[in-house]
């Protein structure tokens, strides 16, 4: 995928930070339990939210944006950018601007199309993808393996978690224990910017 679309973000080549990112939310359970993780470690993160959750929770929303982190967009239903029509795909991208104020996209699934990126990026978003996926949804993968995995991040890496229903049950175990090994790394966490 990266060969295919090498001007999407994958990494920030040359940084000592990582990126901590989340995809999905939010979500009633999963989502507190983030933010607190990140406030009890001091650091920020930038949450890529389906518009529907978006909309159906508001005040985790506000929660986000108050705790001093990112929003960006994740379309508003989750659609698959390989089997979504590129109008169709784009309207659910434009709907989940209404509510999220952010020129940063992320496609689920990682699926995308080349017309969608042509489409996507003409109308000023940054399309941002991830060099480290934690898996954390797989319920067939242990939280050691996940957390054993962690020992391959390294600067410059997007990392990409995911609060919740499928996470909300491990997402902070893993957090916990995965934020000291990449600080123990002399990593530092940033943010994307959103313009």
């Amino acid at each position: 995928m990266k060969l295919l679309f090498p001007r999407l973000v994958w990494n920030v080549p040359n940084d000592s930070n990582v990126y901590l990112t989340f995809d999905d939310g939010p979500h009633p359970i999963a989502t507190p339990k983030v933010l607190e993780v990140l406030k009890q470690f001091g650091i920020k993160a930038t949450f890529f939210c389906v518009g529907a959750n978006a909309q159906k929770y508001p005040e985790i929303i506000r929660d986000i944006e108050r705790a001093g982190h990112v929003l960006a967009n994740h379309t508003y239903h989750h659609e698959n950018g390989w089997t979504t029509p590129v109008d169709a795909y784009m309207d659910s991208i434009t709907r989940t601007s209404t509510l999220i104020k952010s020129n940063l996209f992320r496609p689920p699934y990682g699926r995308i199309n080349l017309r969608s990126i042509y489409r996507i990026k003409n109308a000023g978003f940054q399309i941002i993808m991830w060099s480290w996926l934690s898996k954390d949804y797989n319920t067939k993968l242990q939280n050691t393996t996940i957390i054993s995995a962690a020992k391959h991040i390294k600067a410059g890496d997007v990392l990409v978690f995911h609060d919740s229903q499928k996470t909300e049950e491990r997402i902070e175990e893993l957090l916990m224990e995965i934020i000291p090994r990449i600080q123990y790394k002399q990593l530092t966490f940033s943010t994307f910017v959103t313009e």
